[in-house]
């Protein structure tokens, strides 16, 4: 559990320098949640190599070990999962603690409403504050018994006992943490479950499922699946986290004299919003080396420094780059003119409310940057130094350190313990590209 009382991490990072090099980011944090859940649930073992061994994805892994899952590894991101089968979970002794990884508690909600024990969810204090319901009421309509606090809250509560029922369920907003929750629950129930979507979000467990021999159909923008199914161990492996290169991106693109080519980074098309909001910026960005592993397109991504230019972000984009906007607001910052963006509610409540956290250090910093109720006007301009929060979410962190590369003075983050729930090593990587960043 967090200790309040614990020093917390400090970020110091000093102005200016370019970035150059080749890196290969640690891998994708969704697909290596996915293949710890899905391997489970398999018959047969599944390999996994490139897991991303950070805070969140671990808590899926400990998760499944106190569920009766042999799980051996990570070592250097190889893991190997022996899976028990659809129905061979075992009841955890304890409540399954996920520390602040939303993606495990929102995705296990759905997986353990189909289960023939009881499971108690919690989480630390940030996961603790984040809405829950949006999974919670679509469960109950398939006839799960769930609850959580009466604001909505963790710690969940999910009791064995009824059957679930397929549904036919809208998305009231464009979440693949809720579609996916969904299609895990529908995995346990009768019939067909159906989720339609108002936009299109990452689609990393339907391909995953299908990996796993699990028969999913998709049609515009509905995906299907028939529950009571077998999946098959099989093997995996993870591309680099898109959202994790997404910081070197918007760095080589600001800092003068920059190129840098990231490595074997995963390009699913539902996940490459930062890449073209960037390149409406101008940004000079570079894909080559396109090949499909396992059931994910990969490819190399090079980018050199250039003049980024504000531009009205289109609302299309906003659900395929909706972890990137922190680092998308810093690029904003550096950019000539204004950078419009609407159509982002859904940042008001990640690990911490990005929108108002994010204003709040660019402002700072010297930026004028004015939060809207669903989104941001931020007009480029000069970096300063200066101290800033992070609320203890690890993309502010990383955000604000990539910022020093075009202040004018010392950058220093405070509260950057989470930085290793996506991202382990990445003070030694943005050091070794050509930032110069410290820790204490």
């Amino acid at each position: 559990m967090s200790n309040s009382s614990a020093p917390t991490v400090t970020f110091r990072a000093n102005a200016g320098g370019c970035l150059s090099g080749s890196a290969r980011v640690p891998g994708d944090k969704s697909i290596s949640h996915r293949s710890i859940m899905l391997g489970s649930l398999a018959e047969g073992i599944t390999e996994v190599t490139g897991f991303l061994e950070g805070d969140d994805s671990l808590a899926t892994l400990k998760a499944f070990q106190a569920m009766g899952v042999k799980i051996e590894g990570p070592i250097n991101g190889k893991v190997t999962v022996h899976g028990v089968g659809m129905n061979g979970l075992q009841k955890p002794e304890d409540d399954l603690y996920l520390g602040n990884s939303g993606t495990s508690m929102r995705l296990m909600s759905g997986l353990l409403a189909g289960q023939a024990f009881n499971t108690v969810l919690t989480g630390d204090r940030s996961l603790s504050s984040r809405p829950m319901r949006r999974v919670i009421d679509p469960l109950l309509q398939m006839g799960a018994t769930i609850t959580a606090t009466q604001n909505g809250t963790s710690p969940i509560n999910i009791s064995s006992g009824k059957a679930l029922n397929g549904i036919d369920y809208t998305l009231p907003v464009a979440s693949a943490q809720i579609k996916s929750c969904l299609l895990l629950a529908g995995l346990y129930a009768d019939g067909k479950t159906c989720v339609t979507e108002p936009a299109p979000t990452r689609d990393h467990t339907e391909r995953m499922l299908q990996g796993f021999g699990y028969s999913v159909n998709r049609n515009g923008s509905t995906v299907c699946l028939r529950g009571k199914g077998k999946l098959q161990g099989t093997s995996i492996d993870v591309p680099a986290d898109i959202s994790s290169a997404a910081f070197f991106m918007v760095g080589a693109s600001i800092a003068e004299g920059s190129d840098i080519t990231l490595e074997h980074v995963g390009v699913n098309p539902t996940r490459t919003g930062v890449i073209d909001i960037l390149r409406l910026m101008g940004a000079s960005i570079e894909i080559s080396n396109e090949k499909v592993v396992g059931g994910e397109p990969v490819a190399d991504i090079r980018i050199q420094s250039s003049r980024l230019k504000g531009i009205t972000i289109p609302e299309t984009l906003v659900p395929l780059a909706i972890d990137e906007f922190p680092v998308l607001f810093v690029a904003a910052s550096c950019a000539e003119g204004e950078t419009v963006l609407t159509g982002a509610k859904e940042l008001r409540v990640k690990e911490s409310d990005r929108i108002q956290v994010m204003a709040d250090g660019l402002k700072i910093m010297g930026i004028d940057a004015k939060p809207t109720e669903d989104g941001i006007i931020i007009k480029g301009g000069t970096l300063d130094g200066g101290t800033v929060l992070s609320h203890d979410d690890h993309r502010i962190s990383m955000s604000f350190a990539i910022a020093a590369l075009r202040s004018q003075g010392e950058v220093v983050i405070e509260d950057c313990d989470n930085v290793n729930t996506s991202f382990p090593g990445f003070i030694e990587l943005a050091s070794r590209l050509g930032l110069s960043i410290t820790s204490e």
